[in-house]
């Protein structure tokens, strides 16, 4: 009984078709017993050395990027452990933006230690307010009027007494002087000292005439000598008054701003920023003695917004405040654009214009994670505009510069505001898809230079004994964080079967933690309903089913199309040529197996195997090298002794969407060589597998989801006790199916068969001995392989006797 030994053989115990987890490994009554994991990561080995020397490494360029599938906790872990390592670092300085005024488009930046920056702040609104009280106390003291009036007394005696000197001088000379609006005018007087009239003028002599010009001269030039000197004396009087003004007003600021300077010593720019603060003031005395009520014709409104215009200069734009931060920061930046990390200068609105100032620019994520680590997300990062390009170039100048995006753009440059840029020094750590990563080291020579370290997560870890406790503390862990009821072993053990299911491996567990905690939150709320105070194995299951129900809507469409005979899938009976092939059909939430029905027609002819998907562009190329796969199984096989001469089509029956991938292949060769030997194949199995040149059957993925696909059809059809799936041989290890499924294998009313060889799958499937041989053409009769030689040859000998006949 060869075949029954074949297919008794090739099936798959019950045992090995789910690895359950055994509560012995589980010391706890439930999971509040347990100490959380300090990091919330578990099974990353790997990426967790990678990140601990990338946050070590404090060299130019040694930034990270952490590369894994999305759920994998890369983002929890890097925010966990980023933070933890900055708390032992030290805070960096504070940053803020003053008034430059000898480049007023160029605000300067000053450094301070952290949180220094909001005390000089409310420092320098205190100083302004206080200079401002005690220059106007001081201009409008007693004091300062009388050394005011003293000093225009003495300038005018001295310019009075001039004037007299002057006067006695010029009456000397027969002339007195009298004051127009014009100016000064020498007037020539008679013997009784009045003003010579023009009688008296005609009775003078020519001789008297003379005499009179050239005294007139004299006078005149007299006079512009007194003038000179009066001009003099009245800016010696307006310098002294000005020297006063200053002195007043340095006595008067003296003490706030020596105070000032104590308290920033060690910060020389801010000394510095003093010094110039201090003289500018002195430059602008007016606008700190007066109300800012305008001068005599102009507005009130105009002389307050000229005054705020002028003390605004002495504002502190704090662009960086550490004050409440511990250690490093740690910044995660969720909407990377290029204002959001860079900084911008904002604009307002003012009578129909935008005007700006240094009190107006704002800092960027770079700017609050200065000193300390920036997080962001790649695929976010690359989606902004000159977001990327700009993080580069900051990155090569090691300077932060707040720019006009604008300008970035190539557009027209506008006059705008030029910070002084500030040192860089942040660790950034990118996280995204290995794609990502792999396209940006290929096609970007600046991101191998800028990310050198690469933190790796993998999508699965052992399933070892210690793993089995590091879950438990995780579940743990994400029920005390999220305030979930705690999860009895039985729980903690379905749990943990689901995460060797999501990893495909009974011996792997997932790190997929996002997929794992929506079972826990699910799981958790259904022990809630319940009202139950324990999360038990059946709320998992529970969860489970749930949220299979409320996606598998198509799924329970197509198993009626199936029952209804609309789809034609057999799951029972033999047909020559007819194979059930299975595939997963993906719907993004919810994946599930779907079977196809597969059928070969062989004949004579030249063509090879003529896969029909492809000859229409439904083939994807991974599918068309497997149907290449199998001539070169037939070649190899079977035509070494004479050429084939043969034609065969292969197709899925009623598919109308793309076929991929080379999970068919085996099933596809099944087909053909039942066709080509004339044995019909049991319709109650259906077949997965990819196959080789050698006739080796390779492994697939989906395993599961085809096997329970193919189940769920049977199921609704009626199981028989002679249905199942064969799979290849290395998937067994693979095997994490639905309690259900394995039951009915356990009760013999369904089966797995597992297989290495087309030999080995061809004899489950027709039940007759593939008929293996030492050497071509010596097959044993009756077996497969000398059914489809024996074909081969006829269409051989046919095809050459019609090429015969037609020459």
């Amino acid at each position: 009984m060869e075949e029954s030994n074949t297919r008794m053989t090739s099936l798959v115990p019950a045992e090995k078709l789910r690895r359950t987890c055994e509560l012995r490994f589980f010391s706890f009554d439930s999971t509040e017993d347990l100490t959380p994991l300090e990091e919330g990561i578990i099974g990353q080995e790997r990426a967790v050395r990678a990140l601990d020397f990338g946050l070590t490494a404090r060299f130019p360029g040694y930034n990270i990027f952490m590369a894994g599938p999305v759920g994998t906790g890369k983002t929890t872990y890097a925010v966990i452990k980023v933070n933890k390592v900055a708390q032992g670092q030290k805070t960096p300085s504070d940053w803020v933006y003053v008034y430059n005024f000898s480049r007023p488009d160029q605000p300067r930046a000053l450094e301070l230690p952290a949180g220094q920056g909001m005390k000089f702040r409310q420092q320098m609104a205190e100083l302004i307010s206080e200079v401002r009280s005690e220059i106007k106390r001081a201009f409008e003291s007693e004091q300062f009027e009388q050394h005011k009036n003293g000093v225009m007394r003495h300038f005018q005696d001295l310019i009075a007494n001039l004037w007299l000197e002057v006067d006695q001088q010029v009456k000397k000379k027969g002339f007195g002087l009298q004051r127009l609006p014009t100016g000064i005018v020498p007037i020539p007087l008679n013997p009784e000292g009045k003003p010579l009239s023009e009688e008296e003028f005609g009775l003078l002599t020519l001789e008297e005439r003379e005499g009179l010009t050239r005294r007139i001269q004299e006078v005149q030039e007299l006079l512009g000598e007194v003038l000179r000197k009066v001009h003099n004396l009245e800016k010696e009087a307006r310098d002294r008054l000005q020297e006063l003004e200053r002195e007043t007003a340095l006595y008067a600021m003296r003490q706030p701003v020596d105070r000032t300077r104590e308290e920033n010593v060690g910060w020389p720019g801010v000394i510095d920023y003093l010094e110039e603060v201090e003289k500018d003031i002195l430059q602008n005395l007016e606008e700190f003695r007066s109300d800012g009520g305008g001068e005599e014709g102009q507005s009130p409104f105009d002389g307050k917004a000229a005054q705020e215009k002028v003390l605004n200069r002495y504002m502190v734009n704090l662009l960086v405040d550490h004050s409440g931060t511990r250690g490093a920061p740690v910044v995660v930046e969720t909407n990377p654009t290029y204002y959001n990390l860079f900084g911008k200068v904002e604009y307002r609105g003012s009578f129909g214009t935008m005007v700006t100032d240094f009190t107006m620019i704002k800092g960027g994520a770079f700017h609050r994670a200065n000193g300390g680590y920036l997080i962001l997300q790649a695929r976010d990062l690359l989606s902004q505009p000159f977001t990327w390009e700009a993080l580069k170039r900051t990155l090569k100048s090691g300077r932060l510069r707040i720019e006009n995006l604008a300008e970035q753009a190539g557009a027209i440059a506008t006059s705008t505001l030029r910070p002084e840029p500030i040192p860089l020094n942040v660790k950034i750590i990118l996280i995204g898809p290995p794609l990502i990563y792999q396209v940006l080291y290929l096609q970007d020579e600046d991101f191998r230079k800028f990310f050198k370290v690469k933190v790796d997560f993998d999508t699965e870890m052992p399933r070892t004994e210690e793993n089995l406790r590091n879950y438990a503390e995780f579940i743990a862990t994400v029920c005390r964080r999220d305030g979930l009821k705690p999860f009895d072993p039985s729980a903690v053990a379905r749990i943990i079967e689901h995460s060797s299911r999501l990893a495909q491996h009974q011996e792997k567990l997932s790190t997929r933690f996002n997929e794992v905690m929506e079972l826990l939150y699910e799981a958790a709320l259904a022990a809630e309903v319940d009202g139950e105070q324990l999360v038990t194995a059946k709320h998992v299951l529970s969860a489970l089913e749930e949220k299979a129900y409320r996606s598998n809507r198509v799924q329970e469409k197509i198993i009626e199309m199936i029952t209804e005979g609309t789809l034609l899938v057999d799951t029972s009976g033999r047909k020559v040529g007819q194979v059930n092939g299975l595939a997963v059909l993906e719907l993004g939430d919810y994946g599930f197996g779907k079977p196809s029905r597969i059928t070969a027609q062989t004949y004579m002819g030249k063509k090879g195997v003529l896969n029909i998907e492809r000859e229409i562009q439904m083939s994807g190329r991974i599918h068309s090298k497997g149907v290449f796969i199998l001539s070169g199984y037939l070649a190899g096989k079977f035509a070494q002794r004479f050429p084939l001469s043969l034609s065969a089509s292969l197709t899925f029956e009623q598919l109308y969407e793309e076929v991929e991938g080379d999970s068919a292949s085996s099933a596809e060769l099944y087909a053909l060589l039942s066709s080509l030997s004339g044995l019909p194949i049991d319709q109650g199995i259906a077949v997965t597998g990819s196959v080789n040149q050698k006739g080796e059957v390779q492994p697939i993925g989906g395993v599961n989801e085809k096997i329970e696909g193919f189940f769920q059809v049977c199921k609704a059809k009626g199981l028989t006790g002679r249905q199942g799936v064969l799979i290849p041989t290395q998937n067994v290890i693979n095997l994490m199916l639905r309690d259900e499924v394995v039951q009915a294998v356990r009760e013999g009313r369904f089966h797995i068969w597992a297989v290495s060889t087309i030999a080995e799958g061809i004899e489950v499937l027709t039940g007759v001995p593939a008929g293996e041989s030492d050497r071509p053409g010596n097959c044993p009769e009756g077996t497969v392989n000398f059914l489809v030689e024996r074909r081969l040859r006829e269409l051989a000998q046919e095809y050459r006797r019609y090429e015969g006949e037609k020459d």
